[in-house]
């Protein structure tokens, strides 16, 4: 139940603060007094777009505030999945900066606007002209008797049970797709996977074979260097290591001169040992040097068939041909396995396929099951609001699952003796559609838990006896919730266990709307206003108060069940 608003910097609204009785409120006041901003300031806190160009003051933030009595009510849960603290006064807070930033607060806790609007929608229904247009889809009169047969628990089950079908049904069609493109690709891979493995790649391979033939092709002047180089180091007359050997001989003769001689002389003694092992493998290196052109031809053969390879594949290295043939390996054996995959992921799609069936069959039947509950009540609400020949038919079409079930409800209406019933957006006029969507709302009223239900102007086209009615029928929901309604008639107005007025204050240099409490007496005279005009006469005065007075007397003997 909402027990103050709080609204600032909002449009006409410099500061207004509301706090409604816990029963039947009624607002009124002149055409563009403020009436439809409250609602608003209202829709913001229910997590509709902000606007800056709403912002009374463009330099100060906007800022809607609503304390709830939330006690008795099952929200309990969605705090707590949204891992919010719940308390019995809930404080909820939407804020406007000059620069467009809005935030959302709950008992002061930053939250999103889908967190907003999830925590809101159990507190409060605005019923305006949007919801007449509304009741003209199928899909808003499937919520109707959804909330009509309290359906929250099976719908959230089909729900659950459909995005799990879903998900199945998904991967089993791409999974059919990734096959099909596989498969025509399969037979093209598998030549070039085979081509590959007989290869034989081996990482590295290719820099070795070069190499080798570099040396093969070369080798006539390798090995004749190489014999030269060995003839420089060791001939038998005349070579290096002969003169070393002679320069070492000489050293030695002279070392016990001084210990720098012997230590040249051991220098020069290594470096000839050095030689000498150089010069030997200078040697066997020449040896082993032939020219073997069959050895030339098998390693070409082996490079051209790589060279051919990395060129076919458009890459450089041997290494990007071994990852090439790796992912060959997994899309072909992906097709191997496919068939395997494909059956799993079938039998998946068949087993969510029957807890999907069967939850949408217990939904299906619930729904169906309040349909001529729900004609009978609505025809008969709408005989009392002055519609005697109203016929009014529930269809129901079955069809395939949806994320709403397998149900199309259509509701079918007509208001004149012997015309067949026909959808109601296309038969309906504007003083039907209230009529027929405040007797929804009556019925639903004690279906759901909702503390406060909000009627803008509902009461368009009716008057008279009806007005009456649809003022009792109010009062009537008032008993077991917060009703908020905002009329031009006086027959409604002087049902309300309270009366607010919302009017343009002109006194300073800028008009600013804001709304009070009438007395006893100032609610007399604007219902007088209400029928008469605003000079009312003396006759009507009397009237306005004899059935103000009714009303008051008929409330204080009124048991509220709040």
């Amino acid at each position: 139940m909402l027990q103050n608003l709080i609204i600032k910097n909002y449009a006409l609204i410099e500061h207004l603060d509301f706090a409604p009785d816990r029963s039947l409120n009624i607002i009124t006041g002149e055409t563009g007094a403020g009436k439809s901003i409250m609602l608003g300031a209202i829709g913001l806190l229910l997590g509709n777009r902000a606007d800056t160009k709403t912002l009374y003051n463009p330099s100060e933030k906007c800022v809607i505030e609503g304390e709830f009595n939330i006690s008795g009510y099952i929200i309990k849960n969605i705090f707590e999945e949204e891992e919010l603290d719940y308390e019995e006064h809930c404080i909820i807070r939407r804020e406007i900066s000059p620069q467009g930033k809005t935030r959302a607060f709950i008992n002061d806790t930053p939250v999103n606007l889908e967190t907003l609007r999830r925590i809101t929608s159990q507190l409060m229904d605005v019923h305006s002209q949007h919801d007449n247009l509304l009741l003209g889809a199928n899909e808003y009169q499937l919520q109707i008797v959804d909330t009509f047969a309290q359906n929250s628990e099976i719908l959230d089950k089909y729900k659950a049970d459909y995005q799990l079908y879903n998900k199945a049904n998904q991967a089993y069609q791409q999974l059919l797709v990734d096959a099909k493109e596989s498969k025509k690709e399969f037979d093209y891979n598998s030549f070039l996977l085979d081509e590959l493995q007989k290869v034989k790649l081996k990482k590295g391979e290719l820099e070795v074979l070069e190499q080798d033939l570099n040396k093969l092709e070369n080798a006539e002047d390798v090995k004749s260097k190489l014999t030269a180089a060995a003839l420089y180091l060791n001939a038998p007359d005349q070579s290096i290591i002969s003169f070393l050997s002679a320069t070492v001989v000489n050293l030695n003769s002279i070392s016990n001169y001084g210990e720098q001689y012997n230590q040249l002389r051991n220098r020069l003694q290594s470096c000839l040992i050095e030689l000498k092992d150089v010069a030997d493998e200078v040697e066997s290196e020449a040896e082993e040097v032939e020219l073997d052109n069959e050895k030339i031809s098998t390693i070409q053969q082996r490079l051209d068939l790589l060279y051919n390879l990395l060129q076919k594949h458009q890459v450089k290295t041997d290494q990007e041909l071994m990852d090439i043939q790796k992912d060959l390996e997994a899309k072909v054996g992906k097709v191997l396995n496919i068939d395997e995959a494909l059956e799993k992921a079938k039998m998946q799609v068949e087993k969510t396929e029957k807890v999907l069936q069967k939850s949408a069959e217990a939904l299906s039947k619930s729904r169906v099951a309040v349909l001529p509950v729900m004609e009978k009540q609505l025809a008969d609400l709408l005989k009392d609001l002055g519609m005697p020949n109203a016929s009014l038919k529930i269809e129901n079409e079955q069809v395939k699952p949806t994320n709403t079930g397998t149900n199309i409800i259509n509701l079918l209406f007509s208001a004149n003796k012997g015309i067949k019933p026909q959808p109601i957006k296309n038969v309906a006029s504007g003083g039907e559609f209230s009529r027929l969507m405040l007797a929804i709302k009556y019925i639903l009223a004690n279906k759901r838990a909702l503390p406060t239900i909000i009627f803008d102007e509902i009461d368009t086209g009716i008057s008279g006896e009806v007005s009456i009615k649809v003022g009792n029928m109010m009062r009537e929901m008032s008993r077991s919730h917060q009703i908020i309604a905002i009329t031009h008639l006086h027959q409604i107005a002087a049902q309300g266990s309270a009366h607010y007025f919302v009017y343009k204050d002109n006194s300073s240099a800028r008009t600013v709307s804001r709304i009070r409490k009438l007395t006893n007496e100032e609610r007399v005279m604007e219902i007088a206003q209400m029928i008469g005009g605003q000079n009312p006469s003396k006759a009507i005065v009397d009237n306005a108060r004899e059935i103000l007075s009714k009303h008051l007397v008929e409330l204080t003997n009124y048991k509220l069940d709040l």
